[in-house]
């Protein structure tokens, strides 16, 4: 427990040590295993970052809170630990709360602590610096909120937002800090004794034996059997369960972007490269830790989904996920590992293989996939494709498996998930369920601090624009990133045209040729220039071996990127004035 040294008024009697909200707050976080926290200084909790740094903890400063923001959201998701973030009132509150309801939507575990004015200003509405009812904005966004007024709650506090950040379905939490309260005081005994270790914040939830029976029967009776595995698969960490399950079922599996490399790509039972074909003919299908949403088709039958027809096994720990969208035959309400292990177990070791007709049409169509991609992959066209750009970067993931893959754009995306194979899992961090653009420095930073393996973000030009500041902060901390901005001068297209007629560029252009290397070489990074897979291949392959900041400025051709990348029906077309 840290000490106030000397104040002004000594309410405890004469020669007591005393303590304030600052000691209390950090030494609070301390005992619960805080060692990082992401943000960005300024009034009212420049010292709070200043002490936290002086008693132990890493706090890094970023240039914008939302990036911060990013940055603690993937490294809970990594670390299965709340990541915190750090941020001032009001402005700074607001940047955050995007990665706040991120955080949320994708489950994992975050914190975001920020000052706030006085109650009694707030709620008369007085005018203070930054006013805002913080709390009253932030509880729509999250899974928590709480505030604390008083020096002798923020214990309480700060393990009521740890436990809810962590337990059940994760998520993030807001936890409001009143200026005013980091500067009270009260006798360091009771301060220490006031501060709560949090004890099993997550504790496992183990399914009713009725609901495994059937779903082991539901499986058995199938005669198409898909597995799709979602990043809540890789968030619990229950690695060798997964493989286990998988490799004793012998059913075929789908991993989702970030449950990439829970089992290698490579695996004979993944069925990445037959996507399509496994979607619309399995007749059963084992969620874990998956959900039916806008990604999967929301599960009703459709020319790019999954049909109606078919029968649902769900593994989650949230219960009203299921039916969210269609019946769930077999619901499994409980923790992944302990939902596997109980299916594992009830199954037995004799369990019967998928029909071999099944597994054979499944092989067929993914060799058949792969052998038309791999051509495409190898060209060396000048400027670039996606296809001969991205080819280099899978050779580059395939010889450096504990390299953490970022990724996020619209074809950077959609291409890099389906080109790129995993091998590791929490290797991948992208967009998540959300699909929000600007998660990419955050997340590298995230993933460099968190895990110390290098990081590869490979970045749409549009998505890099979203945190690309964030360069400075990768440089001030030398952090292991090389980052490759795929720069085709726009947004999908650099081709676009203004339909007007009028002197402005079309709104999806960026200015020509861009050169964002040159943005790296400004804060003493390393910037390269590629024009080619094979000067990409080389440019990738120095960075990493290098460990240094390093920024490369990838050309592609500008007409060879695609609006909305594979999910352009989402963005509805204007029939108005067409003939």
């Amino acid at each position: 427990m840290a000490m106030v040294e000397s104040l002004e008024t000594d309410t405890t009697g004469e020669g007591a040590s005393l303590t304030d909200g600052f000691h209390l707050l950090i030494d609070a976080l301390k005992l619960n295993g805080v060692e990082t926290i992401y943000g960005v200084p300024g009034i009212p909790i420049t010292d709070l970052g200043r002490m936290a740094q002086a008693a132990g903890i890493r706090v890094l400063s970023f240039r914008h809170e939302q990036n911060a923001g990013n940055a603690a959201a993937a490294a809970g998701f990594l670390t299965k630990k709340p990541g915190i973030c750090l941020t001032v009132s009001a402005p700074g509150f607001l940047n955050g709360l995007t990665a706040l309801a991120h955080a949320t939507t994708n489950c994992w575990p975050m914190i975001l602590i920020s000052g706030s004015s006085e109650r009694e200003v707030v709620d008369l509405m007085q005018g203070d610096y930054e006013e805002m009812d913080q709390l009253a904005v932030a509880k729509p966004l999250c899974k928590a909120a709480y505030r604390i007024l008083h020096a002798k709650d923020i214990g309480i506090g700060v393990a009521r937002a740890i436990r809810a950040s962590m337990s059940g379905r994760p998520g993030g939490v807001y936890l409001d800090i009143p200026g005013n309260l980091l500067g009270q005081v009260m006798d360091e005994v009771e301060g220490q004794k006031s501060l709560v270790k949090v004890i099993d914040p997550a504790p496992k939830q183990v399914p009713h034996a009725d609901a495994v029976t059937r779903a082991v029967e539901l499986i058995g009776s199938a005669k198409k059997p898909l597995i799709i595995l979602g990043k809540g698969a890789s968030y619990v960490q229950a690695d060798e369960v997964v493989k286990e399950f998988v490799e004793r079922t012998g059913i075929p599996y789908l991993p989702m972007s970030m449950a990439k490399g829970l089992l290698p790509d490579t695996h004979d039972l993944s069925a990445g490269p037959a996507r399509s074909l496994v979607l619309k003919e399995a007749d059963v299908v084992i969620m874990v830790g998956a959900r039916l949403n806008w990604l999967l088709s929301h599960g009703k039958g459709n020319q790019w989904g999954i049909p109606h027809s078919t029968k649902f096994v769900q593994l989650d720990i949230e219960p009203k996920e299921m039916d969210s969208n269609v019946q769930i035959a077999a619901p499994l309400v409980g923790d992944i590992e302990s939902c596997l292990s109980a299916m594992l177990e009830e199954m037995g070791h004799e369990w019967r293989k998928p029909p071999e007709d099944w597994l054979t049409t499944v092989r067929e169509k993914k060799e058949g996939n792969i052998a038309r991609m791999a051509s495409k992959l190898q060209n060396n066209n000048s400027p670039m494709d996606y296809n001969g750009a991205l080819g280099v970067l899978k050779r580059v993931i395939a010889e450096r498996p504990d390299a953490i893959l970022v990724n996020e754009g619209a074809n950077t995306l959609d291409f890099a998930r389906s080109i790129i194979d995993m091998f590791k899992p929490r290797k991948r961090l992208d967009v998540g369920t959300w699909g929000v653009m600007g998660i990419g420095m955050g997340s590298c930073i995230a993933a460099a601090v968190e895990t110390g393996h290098p990081v590869l973000a490979i970045e749409g030009d549009s998505a890099f624009g979203f945190s690309g500041m964030e360069v400075e902060t990768i440089c001030r901390y030398n952090l292991p990133v090389c980052i490759v901005v795929f720069n085709n001068n726009g947004i999908y297209r650099g081709t676009d045209v203004n339909q007007s007629g009028g002197e402005d560029v079309a709104t999806t252009v960026f200015v020509e040729d861009s050169r964002y290397d040159l943005m790296m070489e400004a804060f003493g990074g390393v910037g390269m220039h590629a024009t080619s897979p094979d000067e990409l291949l080389q440019a990738v392959n120095k960075a990493m071996d290098s460990g240094k900041p390093t920024l490369i400025n990838a050309q592609i051709d500008p007409a060879a990127g695609k609006e909305s990348g594979n999910i352009g029906s989402l963005n509805p077309v204007s029939v108005v004035g067409k003939k």
